[in-house]
């Protein structure tokens, strides 16, 4: 089993980068946004990240190009796949692991409210369901999305921060890109993140991960 990292919780970051150099410490529990199970499974556990050069980038680097200041995100629009969802805010456990989405709200994506905000400079990372144990949920057809694409999130400061997809891709669980999908960065960025591939009966978990990059514009 993997080593785990500190808990953010003894360990309070001092700075948004060094928050965001947590997030990419996580191999993101995505077997808790299947909707079938709440039990994450063995290749699910957060690991130990390498050091990356993003996170210790100088705040006027990371703050650099198209950015809004921080503010909550209160609703996310994704017309071509009719999303229409309000926000909760995600938080680390005490695994170490994402905290999903609550699995009894459909209508329902997350963000993890220690990391940067949609639109802010830096990785913003929002998670949802696929599907429930009932029914689909709000990201099921998160896989329909392509280059060009483009997305809304509407923010507690009255702004709306608009982004565009730069690609749609899937990992496979045990080979989960990390510090590349949560290593901060000099734009405002988002990552859209729900389940893929087959269902696992034998570990109740998704075998992929469907990751949406996208940028402000």
């Amino acid at each position: 089993m993997a080593d785990h990292p500190p808990s953010l919780a003894d360990n309070p970051p001092r700075t948004k980068a060094l928050v965001v150099g947590a997030v990419a410490v996580l191999v993101l529990a995505m077997g808790l946004f299947g909707g079938h199970d709440g039990t994450p499974s063995d290749a699910s556990r957060p690991t130990r990240a390498p050091h990356t050069d993003a996170a210790a980038a100088p705040p006027a680097a990371r703050a650099a190009g198209n950015h809004l200041p921080r503010a909550r995100p209160v609703r996310l629009l994704i017309p071509k796949i009719s999303v229409d969802a309000p926000f909760t805010d995600l938080a680390i456990g005490p695994t170490g692991q994402l905290q999903p989405p609550p699995a009894g709200d459909t209508n329902l994506v997350g963000w993890f409210a220690k990391g940067a905000s949609p639109g802010e400079a830096g990785t913003s990372i929002i998670a949802g369901h696929v599907d429930t144990t009932t029914s689909a949920a709000v990201f099921v057809d998160l896989g329909e999305l392509e280059k060009g694409d483009t997305f809304k999130v509407r923010r507690a400061d009255g702004r709306t921060a608009s982004f565009v997809v730069d690609s749609v891709e899937t990992f496979e669980k045990d080979r989960f890109p990390s510090r590349r999908v949560y290593a901060d960065t000099a734009q405002a960025q988002v990552r859209l993140i729900t389940c893929a591939g087959d269902y696992d009966h034998t570990v109740r978990d998704y075998t992929d991960n469907l990751v949406v990059f996208a940028h402000l514009v």
